[in-house]
């Protein structure tokens, strides 16, 4: 979610929970200063989030939460508050990634998003144009961070990813953070619930030439698939059209290197930094 610079521009949900937040305060006879200093936060901090010109982070609400003693009032806003920090586009998509039991994605020219370090989700965003602010940044990318909750919660989500080569090669922020990158993926791919594969440049025609997507199976095992570019999205549920893309999917899939070599090929990329 951009940030906001009146209440008039900011989501229904940034501005119930600035009014809930506003109204408990008063409740408690507590000015912004007075908050803030029981929140270790500064008077004005308090009255951006309250004028909807700042996000209220995790912490923010957590902390506002036990100043107030508001019986879960204000903690029960957290995530309904993360899902507004993703693009508009975004937000229905990433609902459902968080639930499912598999994530399988095919990505062409960047690395998938939660595959991402911190380092290269920061220097991709800062490429985006029109450009974000400063904050606007630092807060999509603890957004993207979030979404990696996934790898870990019970029960694990298979995550399947294909990248193309030009993915890889595509360099974002410099050597080093690249660097960091390719043994980030190193890494989750030692993960049991995470697979990366590389589709070569040199491999010609393949069944990817149509472009990125993402294949998701909802926790009803129902799949969908999910494509994105400039900043608008399309969510296919239809089954004819799901079983053509995840046949398509599986036969990009099988044309890629195998998981022995597309990790070596990332080993031997760092190698080149």
């Amino acid at each position: 979610m951009p940030l906001a610079k009146n209440k008039e521009s900011a989501s229904p949900a940034t501005q119930y929970f600035a009014e809930v937040l506003r109204k408990l305060r008063e409740r408690a006879g507590l000015t912004q200063d007075e908050l803030g200093s029981r929140m270790n936060y500064t008077g004005a901090a308090v009255s951006s989030v309250e004028t909807c010109a700042r996000p209220a982070t995790d912490e923010f609400i957590a902390r506002a939460e036990e100043a107030l003693d508001a019986g879960g009032l204000i903690a029960a806003a957290t995530k309904y508050l993360r899902l507004e920090r993703y693009p508009a586009h975004f937000q229905g998509f990433v609902q459902l990634e968080q639930t499912a039991l598999s994530v399988s994605a095919y990505c062409v020219q960047l690395i998938h998003g939660l595959l991402q370090t911190e380092e290269y989700a920061r220097a991709l965003l800062r490429c985006d144009f029109p450009p974000h602010e400063e904050a606007e940044v630092e807060q999509l990318v603890g957004a993207r961070m979030e979404r990696k909750a996934l790898f870990d919660r019970k029960p694990m989500a298979i995550v399947h990813t294909v990248l193309e080569e030009s993915a890889l090669r595509q360099t974002i922020g410099g050597p080093e953070i690249m660097r960091d990158q390719y043994e980030h993926l190193l890494t989750c791919a030692e993960r049991p619930n995470v697979v990366v594969q590389v589709m070569q440049q040199g491999q010609g025609g393949h069944a990817g030439l149509r472009g990125p997507m993402t294949v998701i199976e909802t926790p009803e095992q129902t799949p969908l698939v999910y494509m994105e570019g400039q900043g608008r999205s399309l969510l296919v549920s239809d089954p004819r059209e799901v079983g053509a893309l995840t046949r398509r999917y599986a036969m990009i899939r099988s044309q890629a290197l195998g998981l022995k070599e597309s990790l070596g090929f990332i080993e031997r990329l760092a190698g080149e930094l």
